[in-house]
């Protein structure tokens, strides 16, 4: 072998650059995605209340607000809503504190006072429908029907996510998926009371003013 021969230079292996990303934090996805849809249940319950807004004072010569809303059994049931938001805001400070018994136990008494809540509101239902006050009695029971309903189908919602979590949150503790689900059930929780101080007061309050 001459010694002129040049050995043959491995051949250089192409560079790739890769872009630099932003960080995204874990879970990003998933609360993006909840906060979408609140933003829709908010159109829902807007295009409820300009329902309301429009057919509440048709009254067909049936019951007005005045013979049908029982105010204090109202202002009981409000209670009871609100104090399971404070509960449930308990819960999310012994989430914080990685306090598995805790949370639940605030969990289990935030279901309670929601079925107060749903208690209250299909008694005032059966009441209303034993005297002949039925969706289809006049526009205005049929608004009502249709918006109050709404809200309590979203808080049994509620309660059922509560119940399943409970069970999640006891089978394998506060993982970070657990506490992305309390996040969101929090601001679910917080978004119906919302809405029901809207429905106590365009609905019940300004009901009886007419």
């Amino acid at each position: 072998m001459s010694a002129n021969t040049a050995t043959a230079a491995p051949a250089e292996k192409p560079v790739f650059y890769v872009r630099d990303e932003h960080p995204h934090g874990e879970g990003g996805g998933t609360m993006l995605g909840f906060w979408i849809y609140l933003m829709s249940d908010c159109l829902i319950f807007a295009v409820l209340f300009a329902c309301y807004g429009v057919l509440g004072a048709n009254y067909a010569a049936g019951p007005s607000p005045r013979d049908l809303f029982d105010l204090p059994m109202l202002a009981v049931s409000t209670s009871m809503l609100l104090i399971s938001s404070l509960t449930s805001g308990f819960a999310m400070l012994a989430m914080a504190k990685g306090r598995v018994a805790a949370t639940q136990l605030w969990l289990g008494v935030t279901i309670l006072f929601g079925v107060a809540f749903l208690s209250l509101e299909i008694y005032e239902f059966r009441h209303m429908i034993s005297i002949g006050a039925t969706p289809q009695r006049s526009a205005f029971l049929s608004s009502f029907f249709v918006l109050v309903g709404t809200h309590g189908l979203h808080v049994t919602f509620g309660i059922v996510w509560m119940i399943v979590l409970i069970a999640q949150i006891g089978r394998r503790g506060l993982t970070q998926a657990n506490r992305r689900r309390m996040s969101c059930l929090a601001m679910f929780w917080h978004f119906l009371d919302i809405i029901w101080i809207g429905v106590f007061t365009f609905v019940y309050l300004m009901g009886m003013l007419r």
